[in-house]
């Protein structure tokens, strides 16, 4: 990250990615930041090479009231210091207004006793409910942080798989910053005030009317493969969220089309998923197979295209 010229307070957000701009504004207003040894204010900027020290108090007030679930998890790895699950369809990751249980944090706290004792049960990075695939959970204070800082540095690659609606010819890189939508403040949209965001994308496959690709994040923004789909007019198959509408290929035969108008999601599978362990060092790269809905969802598509080759 180029920091040259930028406010500290933006800086910081950037680097802990974990903690609200408001949160690192408070730590600097209440003397908890240090910039080259001196009390900063919040609008102060720098230029490179400064030494910052932060302290953050971590916020455990919303754990208070989480409780343990026994939500069966699909485990694709353990360890003592980290956990890689492969998250379903309909699984919330955190609890929020409307989702009070019955998430991931809940299924974590029962699974790992020492999860109360961690920012979010140990949870690094989310998948959106309705997006399947591989995540990885610390289950140490030292593993936590170790992940933070693979998120932060960009040295945590993750690998999804989409279905995109549109016939794409070639992949791309989409560079545009990401923020809350204006209006509806549940989804996010792309935005020249917004933060950062870059999402790298190619062809894996071609049906009729869609495509599928493989995407990797270089950022980690709220719904970024959505919003950036949506945001070069291919919004992901079933993301009706972000621009889709379902339409269908000519001379689709019935059966197959009823299968589409089934699927009530997005087409999205976070496929692969890689990193250092934060106790080894070692590199390691986990990979999972695709859920059954959208497994079925792409053997339509390939039928179908084989049924019209010379459309």
């Amino acid at each position: 990250m180029s920091a040259a010229g930028n406010r500290l307070d933006v800086v910081l957000s950037e680097l802990l990615p974990n903690y609200s701009r408001s949160k690192i504004q408070d730590a600097i207003k209440n003397g908890q930041t240090l910039l080259d040894g001196k009390p900063p204010k919040i609008k102060d900027k720098v230029y490179g090479g400064e030494a910052v020290s932060i302290t953050l108090i971590l916020e455990q007030d919303y754990l208070n009231d989480a409780k343990a679930e026994d939500i069966p998890l699909n485990i694709v790895y353990e360890d003592d210091h980290i956990m890689v699950i492969n998250k379903p369809a309909g699984l919330v990751v955190h609890p929020a207004a409307g989702n009070p249980d019955g998430t991931l944090l809940n299924a974590l706290l029962f699974h790992n006793e020492n999860a109360h004792l961690l920012p979010r049960a140990g949870i690094v990075h989310r998948l959106d409910k309705d997006t399947t695939g591989l995540m990885v959970v610390s289950k140490n204070l030292d593993a936590y942080y170790h992940l933070v800082e693979q998120l932060s540095d960009h040295s945590m690659g993750r690998t999804y798989h989409a279905i995109a609606t549109g016939e794409l010819i070639s992949g791309q890189t989409i560079d545009v910053p990401i923020g809350r939508h204006k209006v509806d403040r549940k989804k996010m949209s792309a935005q020249a005030i917004g933060k950062p965001a870059i999402t790298h994308y190619r062809i894996l496959d071609h049906y009729r009317g869609h495509t599928l690709v493989e995407c990797k994040l270089e950022t980690g923004r709220t719904h970024q493969i959505r919003v950036h789909m949506n945001f070069i007019h291919h919004p992901l198959f079933g993301d009706s969220t972000y621009g889709w509408r379902l339409k269908l290929p000519p001379k689709m035969v019935p059966e197959l089309a009823e299968e589409l108008r089934q699927f009530k999601r997005q087409a999205l599978h976070a496929k692969k998923l890689e990193l250092t362990h934060p106790h080894t060092g070692k590199r390691m790269l986990f990979e999972c197979d695709y859920p059954a809905d959208l497994a079925k969802i792409m053997h339509v598509f390939e039928e179908d295209y084989q049924r019209n080759e010379d459309y």
